[in-house]
């Protein structure tokens, strides 16, 4: 075997390797919370939930683009877990958003990849990058008060980059 194809054999592992990263953790509802911290490693977030439930939040992949959550029972079992980064989601995320706390939306969408000031507006704009293949990212706008006042789509400024760092 030439040393090109050694490389290109190698190249090909590590992609694969890196891809099993991603898609649905291998959770059912059988396993318990000990189980789901021995297959995904620490959560990147706890969220309590209703009837001392607890909601684990896994930030995964390549600039936060899938957010696994899995929630746990009061007896410490699995009960589901979902890709809360997933269009659809945040399509439906977006009709109801309005109004809704700041807690709540650290446990239906996770920690955002970006924080920033929300300018003359006050409050902050929250931005999350999910799996697409358009340069978008999903952002949420928050008041003073630390109430959702809309969730929009609109363009990764890192997607808008040349490689000599100018703006296109």
């Amino acid at each position: 075997m030439t040393l090109m194809n050694r490389f290109a054999l190698a190249l090909l592992v590590l992609v694969l390797n890196a891809c099993a990263v991603f898609g649905p953790p291998p959770l059912d509802t059988a396993r318990t919370e000990a189980d789901a911290l021995r297959m995904l490693g620490q959560p990147s977030a706890r969220y309590a939930m209703p009837a001392s439930a607890t909601r684990l939040e896994f930030a995964r992949g390549p600039m936060g683009r899938e957010t696994w959550m899995v929630d746990i029972d009061a007896g410490g079992r699995v009960t589901g877990w979902m890709q809360a980064l997933e269009e659809r989601r945040l399509h439906d995320f977006q009709a109801r958003a309005p109004g809704m706390p700041r807690d709540q939306l650290l446990r239906t969408l996770g920690t955002p990849g970006v924080r920033r000031s929300g300018g003359r507006q006050g409050g902050e704009v929250w931005s999350y990058r999910y799996p697409t293949n358009e340069c978008l990212w999903f952002q949420v706008s928050l008041g003073d008060d630390g109430v959702v006042r809309d969730g929009t789509f609109g363009i990764d400024w890192q997607c808008d980059v040349r490689s000599d760092g100018a703006r296109q």
